[in-house]
This record gives C-alpha cells, structure tokens and sequence, in this order.
C-alpha cells in the first residue's frame, strides 16, 4: 500500500493508515498481563500471600483442634475428680496412681497438673478454652444478624427513619455493659433458674449458667452498634449504585435490595468486622467469668480458671498463666487474622 504523505501540524485531516485494521503485534501489545479473577479469588490469594495473617490462621486452627477434638479422646473429664490426686504438679502422679502403676496397670499422667479438688487440670483448660471460644463465636454471629440488618435498613431508607436509628444506636452507646450485666443476672437468675427446673427442655441453661445467656442477652442488646454503623455508612455508598437503581425500576422489594444486592456486596465488611468482634467477644467473657459473672461452675472458662489460679499464685503459678497466655493467644492471632483479612478483601487498600 502506497504510503501517506506527512501532515502538516494542526491539520484538519485525517490519516487513512489510523483506520487500519490492528496486525498481530499491535494486538499482542495491547493484551492485559494480569490474569483477570473474582473478588474472593484475589483476596484469598492476597490473604495466602500475607504471612503473619495464615500464622494466625494455624495457631487458632491448632486452638480449635485442642479445644474441640482432643478432649474426646482424653482420658479425664473436667468435673472428674480424683481422690488423693489433690494440688499435684505437671506430669506428677499421686500415690494411688503409682501404686496401679507398680501393678502393672497404666495411668494418663496429669499433663499440666490438677486442681485443689483433684480435677486434671489440663482438660479443664481444653474446655476452658472451647467455652471462650464457642462464646466469642456465638456473640459476634448475633452481633452480625442484629448489625447487619439494623445498619442496612437504616442506611437504605435514610431521612427520618435514619435520624432515629441512630439516635437508638447513640443512646445505646451510652449505656454501660457491665452494669447490665450484673443487673439481668440479678433479676433473671430467679425466673431462669425456675424455667431450667421446671422444663427438661431449658434444663441446659443451669448447665452453662444465668451469667452466661445474660453475657448472651447484652451482647444482642448492646453491642450490635458498631457493626450497624459500619453497615449503614457502606449502604450509604452502595445504594447509590446504577445496579440497585437498576433492580428499584425492576420493582423489586426493599427487602429483596437490601438483601441480594447491599448486604451481598458488603460482605468483605462483614467477614473483616465479625472476625475482630470475637476476640472483643472473648475477653469481655473472660473478665466477666473472671468476676464470677461467667459460666456456673464446674463448668470452666479460661476467665474462671485464671481467677481460681489467683488464689494459689506463689505455690501454682502455672494455673493463672496457662489460662492467661491461651487467652493472649487466641486474642492476638483473631486480630492479626483480622488484619489480614481487611488487608485482603478491601477494595481500598488494593495495590
């Protein structure tokens, strides 16, 4: 093809070789590098790519197996108490056991010791560490359901009925939780205990204690606010979007926008917040066992065996430091997981 002569500059006219179709080497010029992939795909990749956040994950996955599996195939339970087994130290036996030892019998040795009552003190620790966990579970999956839904309703409609959400959600900030606490488990242990002895069907709750389903109560009362006011705020932006325009012209319900279309794409805000409200979840039940207003004994947490390790600190210090280092653990790797997970799964923070 014959060449086209040079323009001059500032030339009106238009160059016939700009309108040819593109040869193999423009083309491969313009290919995108980077494979194209999903939300979850690039962040968990993002996420396996941050060392300090999958150390987390392995220390609570190696938290999760001792607390929930192991205790099925070890030899004590946790309200077994053993005569003349009373105070004996980390791999100690007493003098019962040494003698079936001496016959030819085999004992399970006391791996962190017993209590004052003769109880193995390391199962007590599994399950301790199994009802902080379960707690902080629960609570930050009722915190997400009352969160999630309060802040979506209150961003979605705005206006007035925004206005008084979180005018709600001001005034509950004020409140003190403790307080609430002491105060429900003052007046719900009477009806609550008559409840469990009247019906086999709420008989568990003397099992776990009046203390524990008030811990349960406040934390749906009380302390959904922060996660609805992240929701909101993230609805506030979402709703906005051509997509939810899209499906208000389709006539499709409140409920059915909020849903499928503001809650669904909020869930990286949901996942980040709900894994940094289980260690808050966690330490709230542990100060509160700590001060007897936990589980009801003998069922253990790892608040209520650091404050039974108070009482014998100079000759067993081991008790209050064992419960209080798994405590520091499990804290510390849900927040550093946190962290990873925020760092992963916000558009925002993307390189």
């Amino acid at each position: 093809m014959e060449k086209q002569p040079k323009l001059a500059p500032f030339s009106m006219h238009l160059r016939v070789d700009d309108f040819l179709p593109a040869d193999e080497s423009e083309k491969e010029r313009l290919v995108v590098m980077r494979e194209s992939v999903g939300f979850w795909k690039d962040g968990v990749r993002r996420l396996t790519a941050n060392p300090i956040a999958m150390v987390s994950l392995g220390v609570l996955l190696v938290v999760f197996v001792i607390a929930f599996i192991v205790p099925v195939f070890y030899p004590y339970t946790y309200e077994w108490q053993i005569r003349g087994s009373e105070n004996l130290f980390p791999m100690q036996y007493s003098q019962t056991e040494k003698d079936i030892m001496a016959s030819g019998g085999n004992v399970f040795p006391h791996i962190l010791g017993t209590d004052n009552l003769g109880r193995d003190f390391a199962i007590r620790v599994m399950i301790g560490a199994r009802i902080s966990l379960t707690v902080g579970m629960v609570a930050a999956a009722l915190i997400l359901l009352v969160g999630s839904v309060y802040g979506a309703v209150s961003g979605y409609f705005g206006g007035w009925v925004d206005m008084i959400m979180m005018r709600i959600v001001d005034i509950i900030y004020t409140i003190p939780d403790i307080l609430i606490i002491i105060l429900l488990s003052v007046t719900l242990k009477a009806p609550l205990k008559a409840l469990a002895d009247s019906s086999r069907s709420f008989a568990w709750i003397n099992t776990f204690g009046v203390g524990l389903i008030c811990i349960f109560i406040v934390f749906t009362m009380l302390y959904w606010v922060g996660m609805a006011r992240l929701v909101r705020g993230q609805v506030l932006q979402l709703k906005e979007m051509e997509y939810v325009t899209a499906a208000r012209a389709l006539g499709a319900s409140h409920w059915r926008i909020i849903s499928k279309h503001l809650l669904s794409n909020s869930i990286g805000l949901l996942i980040i917040t709900t894994t940094l409200q289980i260690p808050s979840s966690i330490f709230t039940e542990s100060i509160l066992s700590f001060i007897g207003m936990g589980v009801a004994a003998p069922l253990p947490s790892l608040g209520s065996l650091a404050k039974m390790g108070l009482d014998g600190l100079q000759s067993y210090p081991y008790r209050i430091f064992i419960p209080a280092v798994f405590i520091a653990v499990i804290i510390l790797a849900f927040n550093l997981l946190g962290d990873g997970l925020r760092d992963a799964f916000d558009p925002k923070l993307k390189k």
